[in-house]
């Protein structure tokens, strides 16, 4: 009975071409594993991240803000204080954010939920580890994702015209939200999706709790200025609620330049693409580190669950690196703004032949080679080993030649070849067994 187990098994798994004996040891203990139900496998650990073992308030971040603010402080870094888009301006060339990365909302969905509506939008613009928003009259927030602990969080007041810089340090009050339900209990990012009315504050809901490219397009941007060529017939994008005694509530636009000054942001746009690529980072750094956040504290604990836990989160990650459930794009495809082409793609890994991981499609699907650009982030690259090479062979399954894992039909057969060329090109810490 035990050796149909472990054939029942083998056959499961089917290793990847190539794989040698050493990588047959390493999948042993997985093969060994107890034969649980569901029902006898532990709840999901409830994450205590400013608890033992994580202890997130001592632990020194090295994520990419704190390094400014190092530089900063010792008079390395200066920022234009001759009024508050110089001040903005010089942040973001300081964090390598580009310009043309900005978003614009208009729901009252943070800290600074007196002062966001429909005629005082907040920005957001972002790189892949750094996520800044800023509010006419108010302050300047800034998320920087530390590779082992995730969000670090900053808030500070905006730039006095001539002044000096602001004290800039750490916040604790974003924890509520960045820390809660929506991020499994570990500081993450959020993006929501409701209608506002003119104060900012919710009348529906079309989504919360969940990020990520697999969200359907016709239940995201809610609250959110949405501009360029995107060719949705229906979105919930540019609207908020009035309600009127004699209609009731009804949906009415909002469109930049009636209702606030375009000006006091650095664009006037919010272009779908730049929407479309910072979903998917969300989705992939809150699933990155509520994996990392959990191995943590299993290994900690020396839980017996560890090896079933790493096969649940292997599964999760690898659909998601590899856009198993990516929402499908408009009919006609999108039309992303150029100027954030080519700053996205101004630090991609190309082959010779030009492929890479940040080469876009915007026909049928976001990108034309379905891997994640985000293997190259320190998030990634400081996962935790046994789960990072559980991902890889979880990868590695759903990209060969024969026999592939039916989870990954949606990659068709020449798209898989020229992902595994790239990876194996690019990325250095893949397992002997994929080179």
């Amino acid at each position: 009975m035990a050796a149909f187990f472990i054939a029942k098994r083998l056959e499961h798994f089917q290793l990847p071409h190539r794989m040698d004996c050493m990588c047959l040891s390493r999948l042993l203990p997985f093969l060994c594993l107890p034969l649980v139900t569901v029902a006898e496998i532990a709840k999901e650990a409830v994450i205590e991240f400013k608890s033992a073992p994580h202890l997130y308030l001592e632990h020194q971040p090295t994520d990419r803000f704190t390094a400014l603010l190092a530089k900063v402080n010792a008079g390395e870094v200066t920022f234009d204080t001759s009024d508050d888009k110089a001040f903005l301006t010089s942040i973001l060339k300081a964090l390598d954010i580009p310009v043309s990365s900005q978003l614009q909302l208009f729901s009252a969905t943070s800290l600074q939920s007196e002062i966001i509506n429909p005629r005082n939008p907040r920005a957001l613009y972002f790189n892949e580890d750094t996520y800044l928003g800023y509010v006419a009259g108010g302050k300047v927030e800034v998320i920087s994702m530390d590779p082992t602990h995730a969000a670090i969080f900053y808030i500070f007041d905006r730039l006095r015209p001539g002044g000096p810089t602001p004290l800039i340090g750490r916040s604790e009050k974003c924890f509520n939200c960045h820390a809660g339900n929506a991020t499994r209990r570990v500081p993450g990012l959020i993006a929501e999706s409701i209608l506002p009315m003119l104060s900012g504050a919710s009348l529906e809901t079309y989504r919360r709790d969940e990020q990520g490219h697999q969200i359907p397009l016709e239940n995201r941007f809610g609250g959110w200025l949405l501009t360029g060529d995107h060719h949705l017939k229906d979105t919930h994008a540019n609207l908020m609620g009035v309600t009127r005694s004699s209609k009731g509530l009804q949906k009415v636009s909002v469109e930049a330049g009636k209702m606030w000054d375009i000006d006091i942001h650095l664009l006037p746009t919010s272009d779908i693409l730049p929407h479309l690529v910072h979903e998917h980072q969300l989705g992939f750094e809150n699933r990155v580190f509520h994996a990392v956040y959990l191995m943590r504290q299993l290994k900690a604990e020396k839980s017996p669950h560890l090896e079933v836990e790493i096969e649940k989160l292997a599964d999760e990650l690898a659909r998601y690196i590899l856009f198993a459930d990516e929402a499908k794009l408009p009919s006609q495809g999108i039309d992303g703004d150029p100027a954030f082409i080519r700053d996205f793609q101004r630090n991609k890994k190309p082959l010779s032949n030009g492929a890479s991981l940040k080469e876009f499609d915007l026909k049928t699907r976001l990108f034309k080679y379905r891997a994640s650009y985000m293997l190259y982030t320190e998030s990634w690259q400081k996962l935790t080993p046994e789960l990072k090479e559980r991902v890889y062979y979880k990868m590695a399954e759903g990209l060969r030649d024969q026999n592939p894992s039916p989870a990954y039909a949606h990659i068709p057969p020449h798209e898989k070849r020229a992902i595994r060329g790239i990876l194996k090109s690019t990325l250095s810490d893949l397992p002997n067994w994929w080179r």
